[in-house]
């Protein structure tokens, strides 16, 4: 894959994932009676809207803003959380498969944003352990 459909793709699936985080905490700010019915249908407090929405918001930030690679990590980590507890939410509940399904098939936007992401918003290579033996220094130590 070429460094330009790389870019593209990237921008593709982090945008998406951006929006859909972004709109999707802003509506369980909101705490509109849908989010809340949701909320307990799932068997969740009403206050944990609240907590998702902030963390969802603050995610697409990170994931949308320029530098800061260890927080991106960070977010992604978060997205996969919310999401696959989500698709284990809803299947508890019995709730049928498009429900299920939704969040698993933001997970795999997801991947493909932190897969195809470029060096300038990815965490710098810990070095080499014969890099280490060279200089003597270990990698922690910095």
């Amino acid at each position: 894959m070429n460094d330009k459909t790389r870019t593209i793709g990237y921008w593709i699936a982090t945008s998406l994932l951006g929006f859909a985080f972004a709109t999707g905490g802003l509506a369980d700010l909101s705490g509109s009676p849908q989010v809340l019915e949701g909320m307990a249908h799932l068997g969740y407090p009403a206050y944990f809207a609240t907590i998702l929405g902030v963390w969802k918001v603050l995610g697409a930030v990170a994931l949308l803003a320029p530098r800061f690679p260890r927080l991106k990590e960070w977010a992604y980590a978060g997205i996969f959380f919310d999401l696959t507890g989500a698709a284990a939410s809803h299947a508890a509940v019995g709730d049928g498969a498009g429900k299920v399904i939704t969040p698993l098939f933001l997970v795999a936007i997801a991947a493909a944003s932190w897969a195809l992401r470029p060096e300038s918003r990815r965490l710098a290579s810990a070095p080499k352990p014969e890099t280490e033996a060279r200089t003597g220094e270990h990698a922690l130590a910095t």
